[in-house]
């Protein structure tokens, strides 16, 4: 810092905030640290008894905090995002889109992990809406060494990243011979095809399959050479003798990525991919409990399906962590701790 007149302060850059004094009414903040004083800042700081000012003495390797937040910034964003002007040192990051936000945690860490920098953003594959705040970053200090900021500067890949929804074609297998028999009404399709909605997808292949798991599996692949996007398969998940849906999954040659989630509810997932014709088809086995319990593991995965993010196994087991819901009186997921 350097000390210097206030009639000689335009074109610096304030080292500290100045704060004026309202009688009866508030104490705040005037010009906020980092700002950059102008012509007609002078008079009013020196209204405010500021006959001196501490500002930033430029120096070589040595970058003020917006300098170095654009460093930062430019780390983090990505297409389909925007952003705000560095002010202290802090840059917004919005979504510019419907979709789903991707986030590199390994090299999140390793960026806050330098010290005298920041970025605090949203839980990743999670669902955000245009406009949505996706991350905040910030460089503590006022001023920051260059050096320092090199290993952010190499960064050629983004940290985050918002995935568009595709319009899919999903394909429906409606299992259990209590529906295929008429014994009780197809509760599924309803509460499948309202939650296909809200991300611009639908149904437009349909099953009954009841419980033979080589109708099935005959019903998955027909779908898949037929042009479903994806499969999702309801009910028939559980390890009683009557439900065939896992072996029918099997038998179809999809890779299995997972059986089983460390979710609740929606323990008894199926997770596989399906390469036909030369595409790889994701097919899940949806657990009942999708049917009647408001948010499950359907919501977590079905995002991630839309947006044509592949699910990998490690995803599925890092559920675990978040994967509880408290079954909240009133629910506000996405805007819960559910599924992060």
């Amino acid at each position: 810092m350097k000390l210097i007149k206030t009639t000689e302060a335009e074109g610096h850059i304030l080292c500290h905030d100045i704060t004026g004094i309202i009688a009866g009414r508030k104490k705040d903040a005037v010009f906020r640290k980092g700002h950059i004083v102008t012509k007609e800042d002078i008079p009013v700081l020196l209204s405010l008894g500021k006959e001196n000012l501490y500002i930033w003495e430029y120096k070589e390797g040595v970058l003020h905090e917006d300098e170095a937040a654009e460093i930062l910034c430019r780390a983090c964003l990505n297409d389909n995002m925007s952003r705000s002007e560095p002010k202290e040192g802090k840059i917004e990051i919005f979504s510019d889109i419907d979709g789903v936000f991707t986030a590199d945690s390994r090299r999140l860490l390793e960026i806050n992990s330098l010290g005298e920098m920041m970025i605090a953003s949203r839980h990743g594959n999670t669902p955000v809406k245009k406009g949505d705040k996706l991350a905040g970053t910030r460089i503590i200090p006022l001023v920051i060494k260059q050096e320092k900021m090199k290993y952010v500067e190499n960064i050629r890949t983004p940290v985050f990243a918002v995935r568009p929804y595709v319009k899919k074609r999903f394909g429906l297998v409606v299992t259990g011979s209590e529906v295929s028999k008429g014994r009780i009404e197809d509760g599924f399709t309803p509460v499948i095809e309202k939650k296909l909605r809200e991300f611009g997808a639908e149904i437009c292949f349909r099953a009954v399959s009841g419980d033979d798991s080589k109708v099935i599996c005959q019903a998955i692949l027909d779908m898949a050479d037929k042009g479903a996007e994806a499969v999702l398969c309801t009910g028939g998940m559980s390890v009683d003798p009557d439900d065939r849906t896992s072996l029918a999954i099997r038998t179809t040659g999809a890779k299995i990525i997972a059986y089983g989630a460390p979710v609740l509810p929606g323990a008894m997932l199926m997770m596989a991919y399906l390469e036909r014709n030369g595409r790889s088809v994701p097919v899940a086995g949806i657990p009942g409990c999708a049917m009647f319990s408001g948010r499950t593991v359907l919501d977590i995965i079905l995002p991630l399906i839309i947006a044509d993010i592949k699910i990998k196994k490690e995803d599925i087991t890092a559920m675990g962590e978040g994967g509880l819901c408290l079954g909240c009186d009133i629910c506000t997921y996405p805007n819960c701790g559910f599924g992060k």
